[in-house]
């Protein structure tokens, strides 16, 4: 989409942002930029002078928009092949010292907000993460305010009950990061073992397009010999791993060929590895070659 728009047009001033909370609310990049285009296009529409708050108008814009393509979506994922993880995206180094900010767009926070109804994901993400009043929300949602506030509630609680905990220490997640790339390249199942919880749980996603485990994955044995004889193919003797800033967190990616071909975030409870999520749903991969990044306010 080019624009020839002047740089103080709030869209482009506000875009990163924009992208940020349709990204959060769908995730995925694909939709989140047609949201984006239709944002855009119903902006150029509007009458300009009318608005008074240009920020808030777009992002009410944004969140409705997206709240319509989720309604629809969540009816597609029903029949969605294997579990449905979100799109990966590569976000700045720094995102990953900013706790708070990070756990808000991490790959597991996106797969709790998945079990929330649209409208709570709507309330829950523009209260909890963009700091929202109920008034603004109850105004961007057309909902009765009270309304507005027992939604929040429900959600928060929601949310708390099934947030998974994770360690934040930067340099352990490093060091676990290299070992498990190690002893994947090496094939060694002793090694990958050692570095995963006992009650570790692994899900891939594989849409139905490519080899992926079909059902969530349990145990240290299950899992690492999953991985381990999966990475065995001979298919898969060129591929390469590498170390990157996905969705917040230090994770992996996987290339074959010069092409991204797979992406490994994870959780990390004592030191341990207590959740692996391999995206290897080569529709869900563009996001890691995505210049949108993420807003961080």
């Amino acid at each position: 989409m080019v624009d020839t728009r002047s740089e103080q047009d709030p869209y482009i001033e506000h875009r990163r942002l924009l992208f940020a909370t349709a990204y959060r609310m769908l995730g995925s990049v694909a939709d989140s930029e047609d949201v984006l285009q239709d944002a855009w296009l119903s902006w150029n529409t509007t009458d300009r002078e009318a608005i008074r708050h240009p920020k808030a108008y777009l992002v009410r814009t944004v969140t409705n928009l997206s709240l319509n393509r989720l309604t629809c979506a969540r009816a597609t994922r029903e029949t969605y092949v294997g579990p449905w993880l979100p799109e990966p995206l590569l976000t700045s180094p720094d995102i990953a010292s900013e706790t708070e900010l990070a756990d808000s767009v991490s790959t597991a926070m996106l797969v709790v907000l998945e079990t929330l109804s649209p409208v709570e994901r709507a309330v829950f993400l523009l209260r909890e993460v963009f700091g929202y009043s109920h008034a603004e929300i109850a105004e961007a949602l057309e909902r009765p305010e009270p309304t507005v506030r027992q939604i929040a509630r429900r959600a928060r609680e929601h949310v708390q009950a099934r947030r998974p905990r994770f360690d934040t220490d930067h340099t352990q997640r490093q060091q676990v990061t290299a070992q498990f790339m190690d002893a994947c390249a090496g094939g060694d199942l002793n090694a990958v073992m050692e570095l995963l919880a006992p009650d570790v749980t692994a899900w891939s996603d594989g849409g139905g397009k490519v080899t992926a485990a079909r059902r969530p994955l349990h145990g240290t044995d299950h899992v690492a010999r999953w991985i381990v004889g999966f990475l065995a193919k001979p298919e898969l003797a060129a591929l390469t791993m590498e170390s990157a800033v996905i969705n917040g967190e230090l994770g992996v990616l996987a290339t074959l060929g010069g092409h991204t071909v797979g992406a490994l975030s994870f959780d990390l409870v004592d030191g341990r590895i207590q959740a692996l999520r391999f995206q290897v749903n080569p529709d869900k991969l563009r996001g890691l070659t995505s210049d949108n990044g993420l807003a961080l306010t």
